[in-house]
């Protein structure tokens, strides 16, 4: 009776185990080619669920089946004006057919260095079949000073006056062009390239620094020249407004005093001409006051008119 226990212990085991060594399970974001003896056995499954094969002969190899990227190695290219420029570039790319991609490169690390050989020479043969400026520019508007870079090459294109042929967008295409019939034998669909970054070398990166200090420069010493000019136009407002306000004060003051004196002198003339002798006894005493002091000396004649209302006084002793 073990016996017979064991027996069906040792068959239920070796069923799981069976079953478990044939069973493979497909995500949905992947592809798999089953192998017996590193040949392709039927077509790719592409299906997401559980799948069998036979355990220990036959080995699926799993591949993903959405997009992957591709980064390139940053390298230095001179371009048709013979100017080096660092360009960095990616790509977008997929498997569309697992079986031929199992045969040529097998797995994903290799893919990767088959797309490095066959795009960075596209990008190279792109870059150095145009000028500098159809790989940073897709359009011809205005450019600014500090997009014009001086190479230092005497035969360097007149910038101003060149117009773009073909421009980074074009440029890009050409490169996925030339790259995708010979990615087909992969089993590899390049979906897209595109120029990530473009980098000057030492020597153009100093020229367009210096470009770009003397345009910031140019633009401080405008705009202290315009405020310069404005503040002499606020401080020529001011005193000009100034000058108005004291003609306008000065003419209002010289009115009143004007309007004073006639006032004064038409009193003084009214009070003269009601006591004349009064007045000009008065107006005598104010003269004494303010020509003489305790010091004063004056030598005048005895019938000097100035002495008229001095004559019959005497100034008491000690005064």
């Amino acid at each position: 009776m073990k016996t017979q226990y064991v027996a069906v212990l040792i068959i239920v085991a070796a069923v799981c185990l069976g079953f478990a060594a044939s069973a493979f399970v497909v995500d949905e974001t992947e592809i798999v080619v089953v192998t017996q003896f590193n040949r392709v056995v039927g077509e790719p499954i592409n299906k997401p669920g559980l799948n069998f094969r036979i355990p220990f002969i036959q080995k699926p190899n799993y591949f993903l089946k959405n997009i992957q990227e591709w980064d390139g190695e940053p390298g230095q290219i001179p371009t048709l004006d013979k100017t080096y420029i660092s360009v960095d570039t990616f790509a977008r790319w997929r498997i569309t057919d697992p079986i031929a991609f199992f045969e040529t490169v097998t797995d994903r690390e290799t893919a990767l260095k088959r797309l490095d050989d066959i795009i960075n020479p596209a990008v190279r043969n792109a870059v150095t079949s145009h000028h500098l400026i159809e790989t940073v520019r897709n359009s011809n508007r205005q450019m600014t000073s500090l997009e014009q870079v001086d190479t230092g090459d005497a035969q360097a294109l007149d910038l101003k006056e060149y117009r773009i042929k073909t421009g980074r967008e074009k440029l890009s295409k050409e490169i996925l062009k030339a790259s995708v019939p010979k990615l087909k034998k992969f089993g590899i669909e390049l979906i897209d390239v595109k120029i990530k970054r473009v980098n000057y070398t030492q020597k153009v990166q100093e020229s367009v620094y210096g470009r770009m200090i003397a345009e910031r420069n140019q633009m401080a010493e405008r705009i202290r020249s315009e405020g310069r000019g404005e503040a002499f136009r606020i401080e020529g407002e001011k005193e000009k407004e100034l000058r108005g306000i004291q003609s306008t004060a000065y003419r209002t003051a010289q009115e009143i005093k004007g309007k004073a004196d006639a006032e004064s002198t038409k009193i003084y003339a009214e009070a003269y001409s009601k006591d004349p002798e009064y007045y000009s006894f008065t107006k005598a005493l104010e003269v004494y006051k303010t020509a003489f002091d305790k010091k004063s000396r004056v030598v005048l004649t005895t019938d000097s008119e100035f002495l008229g209302y001095l004559k019959n006084f005497s100034v008491p002793p000690g005064e």
